[in-house]
């Protein structure tokens, strides 16, 4: 046999033992997703986050070729279904749908189980929405600027409630307080909608609510709408003004839902998950529906993701140090 024979020989050789080795199944490459994948909502069936899960998931589950569940595990603010995940195997099977106040533990809650920075991964910010600014329509004010003149004519007599100390709500009107250089009085009530009836019924001034829970009120005259807390105008209400444009022109503040897993999750899952999360919002079906939900699709990749995580920790340590804030 000549050189070159003998050479073939062995490349032969070399790709008969490297095919045998990767038809054993010990060997073989790990293939993701292997196994159904479980979406962990910390917070009951309902509300804004559980329905926006459940769209995710449906699109996905059509994408990654595995069944995607989404399991509701409530309790304690979230922080339940939150450790569940921290604590999970980071083999891609386990992912928390969680929302912007999960920047908001690490200041306001004084013992975390978790640590929101080390013990999850960023995989996609999946949405966006702004606040809705609202006001009872008794108030004498029209807009922004009206309101914060208002506010600081009549210190400690203007009230904005929230579903509880700590809240969204709270905290973007603490915030608002804070930049419009206005005393105003936070009043906590058990939960969104009492605190909705109470600004029906003049307890109280003004609220900061999610869209598509004030719309309507809003559209029949019974509150009135004076701005949106994002960048931009929201699709649903294009006639309301942002904050920026109407008195606070530096003010922008919106809540996310974004998609986290356990730490150590391999990067190439990371980045396939993110892909897929990116590629569903991008479907005109999906996309219109989280619209209609008052919704912006973003899909942000992990690392924008983690850089808008990390700054909204610190704005929020910010607001809750000077306001004050502390858990009850």
């Amino acid at each position: 046999m000549g050189i070159l024979g003998r050479r073939q020989a062995v490349r032969l050789v070399a790709a008969g033992i490297g095919a045998a080795a990767l038809a054993r199944p010990g060997l073989a490459q790990p293939r993701w997703p292997d196994r159904p994948i479980r979406i962990v909502v910390p917070y009951p069936p309902g509300g804004s986050t559980d329905p926006v899960a459940r769209l995710l998931a449906q699109d996905l589950q059509t994408r990654l070729g595995q069944p995607v569940v989404v399991e509701n595990r409530a309790g304690a603010a979230g922080s339940i279904g939150t450790e569940s995940v921290a604590r999970a195997a980071p083999d891609g099977s386990t992912f928390l749908f969680h929302t912007s106040v999960l920047a908001t533990e690490p200041s306001f809650k004084q013992s975390l189980p978790y640590n929101v920075l080390t013990d999850l991964v960023p995989v996609s910010l999946v949405v966006t929405g702004p606040y809705l600014l609202v006001v009872n329509p008794t108030l004498p004010a029209r807009n922004v600027g009206e309101l914060i003149a208002f506010a600081r004519a009549n210190p400690g007599r203007v009230n904005f409630g929230s579903a509880g100390t700590g809240s969204s709500g709270h905290l973007i009107g603490e915030l608002f307080a804070l930049r419009a250089g206005a005393q105003m009085v936070h009043v906590p009530y058990r939960g969104g909608g009492p605190s909705v009836t109470a600004l029906m019924q003049n307890e109280i001034q003004f609220i900061f609510d999610t869209i598509p829970g004030s719309r309507g009120l809003v559209e029949e005259g019974r509150l009135r709408a004076l701005a949106v807390t994002g960048r931009e105008r929201a699709p649903l209400l294009p006639n309301v003004p942002t904050i920026a444009e109407s008195g606070l022109p530096d003010f922008s503040n919106e809540f996310w839902l974004a998609l986290l897993a356990p730490a150590r999750l391999p990067a190439e899952i990371q980045t396939r998950m993110a892909d897929a999360v990116r590629g569903a919002i991008a479907e005109p079906g999906l996309r219109d529906r989280l619209l209609a939900l008052g919704m912006v699709p973003r899909g942000l990749p992990p690392q924008e993701f983690e850089a808008v995580l990390r700054r909204d920790i610190a704005e929020w340590r910010e607001v809750i140090t000077r306001a004050n804030i502390r858990a009850e």
